[in-house]
């Protein structure tokens, strides 16, 4: 850049001056950008010198204010006639100094563990749960009292009652032990009959494994919650029920058509009462025998040669499955469930 600045002082042509010395004209000429001093950063006018800050610490941690809010010790100073700082400023300090924590004393409540059930076959794990079914007047409901096998989606039990209790919930067990044999384990989530002593003492007698949802998680009773979703949304439910009786009538009918007429789109398009007696094997060979000739008479309208996969019956049922671990060779098939102890 010098030589050229020389050329072009000594009259040789820009043009000349740059095929010379090899520097492009653009360049050259181009005019040095001005050098943009960044200003120094000053102190806020404001701002609460060392000695002030410290001050005001000494304050908020010292014996008379340290179980106080700033809002609080900001109000005691002020009457007192004590001005320090502003609120804002006593939580800016605090926060500089990691100070800024709840002090109270707070309740630490255990974490719940994540039910993992599995079944893979009738009678093995069975849910229940209360509804309520709405009476004749506003204000007034029945308690239906509803219990699932959750691999055949079998209905055990479905008992409506005018209330709710512990050892209503114990005669419908027995009923439904009695009938379908004492399961492995039964899952329910935390209200005040399924974790009643009388609903405990039942099973723990009976060597049955009590299994809870967790507090407010309505996932982990999943086959309950869709079971009443089905009965509340079908169009043959009524919008109230005249009496306790009509309740005990329509579930009587209701159960009946879906144990037996409801074909379940989770249990293969077999209705509960197949899987759960274990007549599923049957209907297969007849819709697999159905399948397979109407192929063979018009290949034309079917694009695969297998079973539909909506026509498979699962060969578990789980509530929770467990999740997949990366790290794990083999997948996790561990239940997370309450012991059967007092």
């Amino acid at each position: 850049m010098g030589a050229y600045r020389a050329l072009a002082g000594a009259g040789v042509t820009t043009r000349r001056a740059a095929a010379l010395t090899g520097v492009p004209r653009a360049t050259a000429t181009r005019t040095p950008p001005a050098v943009i001093l960044k200003a120094v950063p000053t102190a806020p006018a404001n701002q609460l010198s060392c000695a002030e800050r410290a001050e005001v610490l000494a304050v908020l941690t010292g014996a008379r204010f340290v179980d106080a809010t700033p809002m609080q010790i900001y109000a005691q100073l002020l009457t007192e006639g004590r001005y320090l700082c502003s609120v804002s400023t006593m939580y800016r300090l605090l926060a500089a100094n990691r100070m800024l924590t709840d002090r109270r004393r707070l309740a630490r409540h255990r974490a719940r563990a994540r039910p993992e059930l599995i079944a893979t076959g009738p009678g093995q794990v069975l849910t229940w749960d209360i509804t309520k079914l709405p009476g004749p007047d506003k204000g007034l409901y029945y308690d239906a009292y509803v219990m699932i096998d959750i691999y055949s989606r079998y209905i055990v039990s479905a008992a409506v009652h005018a209330k709710e209790s512990g050892i209503l919930a114990k005669e419908m067990m027995e009923e439904v032990f009695t009938l379908h044999g004492v399961p492995q384990v039964v899952h329910a989530d935390r209200g005040t009959s399924m974790t009643s002593k009388t609903v405990a003492a039942l099973l723990i007698d009976l060597n049955v494994t009590r299994s809870h949802s967790r507090p407010r998680v309505s996932n982990d009773n999943p086959y309950s919650e869709a079971w009443f979703k089905t009965l509340k949304y079908a169009p043959v439910f009524p919008e109230r029920f005249g009496s306790l009786q009509h309740a005990r009538v329509f579930m009587d009918s209701f159960v009946q058509f879906y144990n037996h007429e409801h074909h379940h789109s989770g249990i293969g398009l077999h209705t509960p009462a197949d899987v759960h007696y274990g007549l599923s094997a049957a209907t297969d060979k007849v819709r697999h025998q159905a399948l397979t000739t109407a192929r063979a008479a018009t290949p034309e309208r079917f694009t695969a040669t297998t079973i539909p996969k909506i026509l498979t019956l699962p060969p578990a049922a789980w509530i929770n499955p467990p999740v997949a671990d990366p790290t794990a060779t083999e997948p996790s098939s561990a239940a997370e469930i309450e012991p059967a102890v007092a």
